[in-house]
């Protein structure tokens, strides 16, 4: 790869911030850059080529980095997540038993042998994207703050499961290196809180800031990279990697120096070359050839919607059951891990990331329907809190 090709994707993928510029219509940055992706490789210009192994290699840096970004966004030093578990874990039981129905439905349908895979899709939600909405709209009271727990662990066990749900064949093989990389990650929560309690990573920071030493940026790419040399050799996913990082930076809690600067490396280039290889390596030539590809990126997003909603029957209300329904993290994961391991068909990956962001565009409506019910934050409750900038 040259210096040129490298500032071409740079250069395309600000169509991300371009095209999210609205303040009214919130589109996620990734849906820029994927498209930016779409239109300079296999499908469109064919200017950059997405097998190239250099490419490969950053995106798969900015794989790591994006999973890290959606870990941190869960919220698991909040009281509300401990506080409403049992609750969420009761909804999300029937979420999941209506996935697994959907996803074997759906795999029927289609003919792709793909029931699990869709499952998993089905149960997920991303908090990266459901708290930036409920922030954004000041969605508050009762019924959102049941909702955070849901989707808390839904986004932690999803990542975990669809590695799984893709390789049966090595599951496992699978396991093994999942629960390796899993007890790393609590070791090094155990370490970011022990520092934190002892004061050395006060002391180390302000050493660092006095001689500019750069040291905590280069302590949290340190610890991603080796996680996610872990998942390489264990032969596990780097998304789990990144994931486990992220979740033990929020629960070690504040400071979140980790998170910003690691969040400044992922936005800034390593996430937008991921998105743009991403959109690069996906092939939309085959969908006239497969029209049904459509019609599965359609029913995908109909299937996820239906599941959360089927919450309804515990009396949840609906409209917040709808917004659980969004998805952009684990549809990514499974179009990447996907054409990485070859089980795909044709036009396939394309399909789940259609049904990632119809999702969205559904968890959008119901947000807003949600907003122009509620009561004002004042009188409703605490509003739902964020946990950092979004991640896409």
């Amino acid at each position: 790869m040259s210096f040129a090709t490298l500032a071409l994707i740079v250069a395309v993928a600000l169509a991300g911030p371009l095209l999210a510029w609205s303040d009214s219509a919130r589109i996620p940055v990734v849906v820029g850059e994927l498209a930016a992706g779409v239109l300079v490789g296999d499908t469109g210009a064919r200017w950059i080529n997405a097998n190239q192994p250099t490419f490969q290699f950053l995106a798969n840096i900015g794989f790591a980095m994006v999973m890290f970004a959606a870990g941190s966004h869960v919220p698991i030093r909040d009281r509300a997540l401990a506080a409403g578990a049992r609750l969420a874990l009761g909804r999300l039981a029937v979420v999941v038993v209506a996935a697994v129905a959907f996803g074997w439905l759906v795999a029927t349908a289609f003919g792709t042998g793909h029931g699990a895979m869709y499952a998993v899709l089905f149960a997920s939600s991303s908090a990266a994207v459901i708290l930036p909405i409920t922030e954004s709209l000041g969605l508050s009271g009762p019924a959102m703050l049941r909702l955070l727990p849901q989707v808390a662990i839904a986004d932690a066990a999803c990542i975990v499961a669809l590695p799984l749900a893709l390789d049966p064949g090595h599951a496992g093989r699978g396991a093994a290196g999942a629960a390796a990389v899993i007890g790393c990650g609590v070791v090094a929560f155990g370490l970011f809180w022990l520092t934190e309690r002892h004061g050395w990573r006060g002391a180390a920071h302000r050493k660092s800031e006095q001689r500019e030493f750069a040291l905590e940026l280069r302590v949290s790419v340190l610890a991603l990279l080796l996680l996610a040399a872990l998942a390489q050799r264990t032969h596990v996913s780097i998304m789990l990697a990144g994931f486990c990082l992220g979740l033990a930076v929020a629960a070690a809690g504040e400071p979140r120096r980790l998170a910003r600067q690691l969040f400044g490396l992922s936005e800034g280039l390593f996430g937008p070359i991921f998105f743009v290889w991403l959109g690069a390596s996906l092939d939309l030539r085959a969908l006239p050839s497969h029209p049904s590809m459509i019609v599965l990126g359609v029913v995908l997003a109909a299937g996820a919607v239906a599941a959360h909603a089927a919450t309804a029957l515990t009396k949840a209300p609906l409209a917040p059951a709808v917004l659980a329904s969004a998805q952009l993290g684990v549809p990514v994961a499974a179009a990447t891990l996907g054409q990485q391991l070859g089980v795909l068909k044709p036009g396939e990956g394309a399909a789940l990331l259609l049904g990632a962001l119809l999702t969205i565009a559904a968890a959008t409506v119901s947000g807003r329907l949600a907003a122009s019910h509620s009561t004002s934050p004042t009188t409703a409750g605490p509003t739902v809190p964020g946990n950092g900038p979004t991640a896409g």
